[in-house]
């Protein structure tokens, strides 16, 4: 049954914003701040640059591709079942990790409004609700989802421009003079470890196009939400870090936002940003029930996970099973705290999918160059720039980073293991079927 393609462009690109804008930009600033100083809002934008090779890469692949699963969909068909396995795990770990650290992060804040919130029974059953209301909004239609999300995306952003035309206005101007030395004197491992994490917090723009399905005319949808919502995040977390360190300064906080929503709204600081975080991550969760159950539809309808999650409801046209056990997974990971495995393998794990991802780029055109797609300008040289700079990014991972990596690519092979045998006797069954006639 043929899915519905609801996803226009300004939809495209709203759930690309939504996806991206967390709770990172909540509690980056700080760590950032502490690693460079005030060079910390240019490393927003080389971060922005790193990500604009990546997503040039990810617009031409994905707008030749019309089904659903996203980068998982792009790495097999470029590369086979194997390499796709792999690469989709680290995908759909980072799905499902980050729809269960917004639940997390949701009951957090609320517990600082309501204390109640924090205890144990009630907060288990706030994570649930909170998942369960855009799980079945997703469920009655692609396109009541997407609406939902956007909506939740315009009042998500409100509040960081309000705490950026509030900064600006209390800025003074620069109390002494910049030079390069501000560049310079952190050293290589600090920008490396600041860029890694901007990474993670760029991150979320290849979950948006996973809903393959129900985007409308792909070809051009894609590259346009893609690079206008990347656009968007890069100047909003641009102005943010820039804001904070003019307004609090260069000393490390654990409450950036706060602090500076404190310092210019005077009263109602922490009120203001704990109500921010709490839309933001409800948003985030939205969007991400919007497009990350495909990818769980996808692997199903490739024969790479049980069938039942490749069912469409007749009625509604959704991958209705597949979202409700994505809905249930995210709320056990936030409810039992074993997301916090799948967060540690984080950016390295994006990296990954980034570096497939790129890589097909070059395959796809080897194999594929009559495709009707968009063509990026010096494509394989950006892919072979952008997947350098990813393994740069990936050396900065500390030992238990790198040995999550290992273990998810080990769970990963036994996944495609199994797919492998499962094919096998599907067609062994099928030969003795036709034998026997």
């Amino acid at each position: 049954m043929a899915f519905v393609r609801s996803i226009g462009r300004w939809t495209m690109t709203a759930l690309v914003v939504n996806s991206i804008i967390g709770n990172s930009i909540f509690g980056l600033p700080g760590e950032l701040t502490r690693l460079l100083g005030r060079a910390s809002p240019v490393a927003m934008l080389i971060a922005a640059l790193i990500v604009s090779l990546i997503v040039a890469c990810m617009a031409e692949v994905g707008s030749q591709f019309t089904e659903a699963g996203g980068g998982y969909l792009y790495v097999r068909r470029a590369f086979g079942r194997f390499v796709g396995i792999e690469v989709g795990w680290f995908y759909l770990f980072g799905c499902l990790a980050g729809g269960a650290a917004n639940a997390t992060l949701f009951v957090l804040y609320l517990s600082t409004l309501w204390p109640a919130a924090g205890g144990r029974l009630l907060r288990i059953a706030i994570m649930a609700a909170v998942i369960a209301f855009p799980t079945l909004v997703n469920f009655l239609g692609v396109r009541r989802g997407a609406n939902l999300s956007t909506g939740l995306t315009i009042v998500k952003v409100l509040p960081l421009v309000a705490l950026i035309v509030l900064g600006l206005a209390h800025f003074k101007g620069p109390t002494q003079p910049f030079s390069i030395a501000e560049f310079t004197q952190p050293g290589l491992s600090s920008w490396l470890r600041a860029l890694l994490l901007l990474i993670f917090a760029y991150a979320g723009f290849e979950f948006a196009i996973a809903a393959g399905g129900e985007i409308a005319d792909p070809e051009r949808t894609v590259p346009f939400g893609l690079a206008a919502g990347v656009a968007v995040c890069a100047l909003v977390y641009m102005l943010i870090q820039f804001v904070v360190v003019a307004t609090i300064g260069t000393t490390p906080t654990q409450h950036p936002l706060a602090d500076t929503a404190s310092v210019v709204l005077r009263q109602g600081g922490s009120v203001f940003v704990a109500v921010s975080v709490m839309v933001s991550t409800y948003a985030w969760i939205s969007g991400q029930i919007v497009s990350s159950p495909r990818i769980l539809y996808a692997f199903a309808a490739n024969g790479d996970a049980p069938a039942f999650l490749a069912r469409v409801n007749s009625r509604f046209n959704t991958p209705a099973t597949a979202i409700v056990v994505f809905a249930a997974l995210v709320w056990l990971l936030a409810a039992t705290g074993t997301y916090l495995w799948i967060v540690a393998v984080g950016a390295g794990a994006l990296l990954i999918l980034y570096c497939g991802v790129c890589a097909s780029l070059i395959r796809l055109r080897a194999t594929q160059p009559q495709a009707k797609a968009l063509r990026i300008p010096f494509g394989p040289a950006i892919a072979v720039l952008a997947i350098g700079l990813s393994l740069t990014l990936i050396s900065a991972l500390d030992r238990r980073q790198a040995l999550l990596i290992a273990i998810t690519a080990l769970l990963a092979t036994t996944n495609w293991w199994w797919s492998r045998r499962h094919a096998a006797k599907e067609r062994g069954s099928k030969l003795f079927t036709a034998v026997s006639r």
